[in-house]
């Protein structure tokens, strides 16, 4: 009886973890509607000629005291990356990142489960701990002399690459998630019609 509640609250543990490093991902898609808007807002500007949009007294971050065609452009990109970083967790959860179907779809669940424990445990775990690592320091040395934009875009650069430590650890989180709520799957008295529901298969 105490085994099972223990696998219970593994289970319940990692899907809590899941759920929660998912949470910016499911959010992700405004900013699909932000970058289109930003892309809109660039091509229109290269057509009528624009360089300076506004400026403002106040410096605020990321954009000092304007706003200019070269920091919308770049702030085109980093958009982009910051879809990507914070989306990777919630692609995790959902079971939505790249995988060889042709090949998983011939496995037991239970075969495809040990896979993804493995798998999570000798690549992406190493993997983003790395990343987060040396991403912090990335990020760390733009803070500390001051990096900007060279084209007089955007400033405050540390705040763009500081996506990266985060959405590693969001990964890191959704990882060790994924892996409790597998194991928890594995040990537990559920056969695969229960392990299926539970991955939404």
């Amino acid at each position: 009886m105490n085994r099972r509640l223990n696998v219970s609250a593994v289970t319940k543990v990692g899907n809590a973890l899941l759920n929660a490093s998912a949470i910016p991902g499911r959010y992700g898609s405004i900013l699909i509607l932000i970058l289109v808007f930003v892309v809109l807002i660039s091509v229109v500007g290269s057509q009528f000629g624009l360089g300076e949009l506004f400026t403002w007294d106040t410096s605020i971050p990321l954009f000092g005291t304007k706003l200019s065609m070269t920091s919308i452009g770049e702030l085109q990109w980093h958009l982009f990356a910051l879809l990507v970083m914070l989306s990777g967790a919630y692609a995790l959860k959902e079971d939505r990142h790249i995988r060889v179907d042709v090949m998983s779809d011939r496995f037991s669940i239970r075969t495809r489960l040990w896979i993804d424990v493995l798998g999570d445990l000798f690549f992406l775990l190493p993997f983003f701990a790395l990343l987060a690592w040396y991403s912090f320091l990335f990020t760390q040395n733009a803070y500390n002399f001051g990096e900007q934009s060279n084209a007089g875009g955007l400033i405050d650069r540390y705040l763009v690459k500081a996506v990266l430590p985060i959405g590693s650890v969001l990964m890191l989180i959704a990882g060790v998630g994924r892996i409790l709520r597998n194991l928890g799957l594995l040990f537990g008295r559920n056969n695969e019609d229960t392990a299926s529901k539970e991955l939404g298969q």
